[in-house]
């Protein structure tokens, strides 16, 4: 599946990175694995339903990469759950690829390590200029003021999917706009014997995505303005109980999706299981799982009160893939060839209809193959209401200890342990003690 997309962390801790001197890909003799500058190595994400849909997706683009320029493109897709270990271990090593995809909520990190080149005017140049990519997009590339790690591929922004039958068999006219309409809508639709919405409990990128929407709703943040982490402070502490609540508090989520890691709320979306998903630019995720585009509705996540916008009003992560770039490949030409291919109008039309994604190319943007009414949700979530992640170094540290602490909180839940102010508060401030130190 596209999966735990912008976002799997790792058990490989950043300090490992920071603490060697990132060599990344690279060897004597050529690529990351000793080839010639006629082969290039690429890590992709795992995009679509499977590892096997993603090798269908892109071999025939790297075939045809391939016979426009002669470089050989070695595909390997990797699963987010191991992804991110992997590039940490690539960046102390020097044995990783010359070209990979990234959450984009790890770019700061990646971009501390010193092992990602950095995508300057010069190297912008080389793949059509930085102007061609919509801003949002580039605001999840790397720390403010510096030249960005990556280059977005994919663009993504979160929606609440909804299934048609079980609406109108509850007597629900349209999608909720706001949390207190989606928990009563849940009334209704549990009377009719339907779970309501569904969630990845144990997944902790999504854990992190959604407690961070529930904390920019709070008018909160998770790091103050110089980047320094703040987890427990009053409107964090009741944004994390807020989206925990759901499940514990309101009982709109199952008690079992708390064992939820690798996407069976999809799954359960698209077999009529439940009512409502909240999820990344999930279409071809369903159709691929046998849903009818006719058969669910696609709106704005909800917000406290009134209609998404900016400030508290923020809906949705930017949420994406970039392309980076190891900066010690010995085929520097031929892996800014390969971004400048994958990052073309051409291909951004092919790549981000196959999976259901929003090209952060302006101009594949405007294509009218992306201008159905589900894209213009997500496009114009992402364009008005959403909001980059902390683009701060210890970024992924964030995502594995928070996304820990809602993980243990959401297991609290589903068996029956209170949550309370206090325990939340408690789960914060041990994350919090997990941090690295500035």
């Amino acid at each position: 599946m596209r999966s735990i997309r912008a976002a799997a962390v790792g058990a490989v801790t950043l300090s490992l990175a920071l603490a060697a001197t990132a060599c990344g890909g690279g060897s004597s003799t050529g690529g990351a694995s000793g080839d010639s500058p006629k082969t290039l190595t690429y890590w992709a994400s795992n995009q679509g339903a499977s590892v096997a849909v993603d090798k269908k997706v892109l071999q025939p683009e790297l075939d045809k990469f391939e016979k426009q320029t002669g470089i050989k493109v070695k595909l390997e897709v990797v699963p987010w759950s191991d992804l991110l270990n992997r590039i940490l271990t690539a960046t102390t090593s020097g044995q990783g690829p010359d070209v990979l995809n990234i959450g984009n909520t790890w770019s700061a990190s990646l971009q501390a390590t010193g092992a990602l080149l950095p995508w300057d005017e010069q190297n912008f140049a080389k793949i059509g200029g930085r102007d061609r990519f919509v801003e949002s997009a580039l605001g999840s590339t790397g720390v403010q003021g510096k030249d960005p790690a990556a280059v977005p591929l994919y663009s993504m922004a979160y929606a609440l999917y909804y299934n048609k039958k079980i609406f109108a068999d509850a007597g629900i006219g349209k999608p909720p706009a706001t949390w207190d309409e989606l928990i009563a809508d849940g009334k209704k639709i549990k009377a009719r014997g339907k779970s309501v919405l569904g969630a990845e409990g144990a997944n902790l990128s999504e854990n992190i995505h959604h407690v961070f929407v529930f904390a920019k709703q709070h008018g909160a943040d998770f790091f103050t303005a110089d980047g320094k982490p703040d987890f427990t402070a009053p409107k964090v502490v009741e944004a994390v109980k807020s989206y925990v609540d759901l499940m514990a508090k309101d009982k709109v989520v199952p008690a079992g999706d708390a064992e939820y890691a690798q996407n069976q709320s999809v799954s359960d979306f698209a077999k009529g299981r439940q009512a409502m998903l909240l999820w990344q630019s999930a279409a071809a995720n369903l159709k691929s799982q046998g849903m009818s585009e006719d058969a669910y509705g696609i709106a704005p996540v909800p917000v406290r009160s009134g209609t998404p916008g900016q400030g508290t009003q923020v809906n949705s992560m930017v949420a994406g893939i970039n392309i980076a770039v190891f900066k010690n490949t010995h085929n520097l030409d031929g892996a800014a060839k390969f971004v400048k291919f994958m990052t073309s109008d051409a291909e951004q039309k092919i790549l981000n209809t196959a999976y259901s994604t929003v090209p952060p190319v302006r101009s594949a943007q405007d294509d009218p193959a992306f201008g159905a009414p589900d894209t213009a949700v997500l496009k114009n979530t992402l364009a008005t209401s959403a909001a980059a992640l902390p683009q701060v170094p210890s970024e992924s540290q964030f995502e594995t200890t928070v996304g820990t602490a809602v993980k243990e909180l959401f297991a609290d839940a589903a068996a029956g342990r209170a949550v309370t102010t206090d325990s939340v508060r408690a789960k914060l401030e041990k994350a919090q003690q997990q941090m690295p130190a500035a």
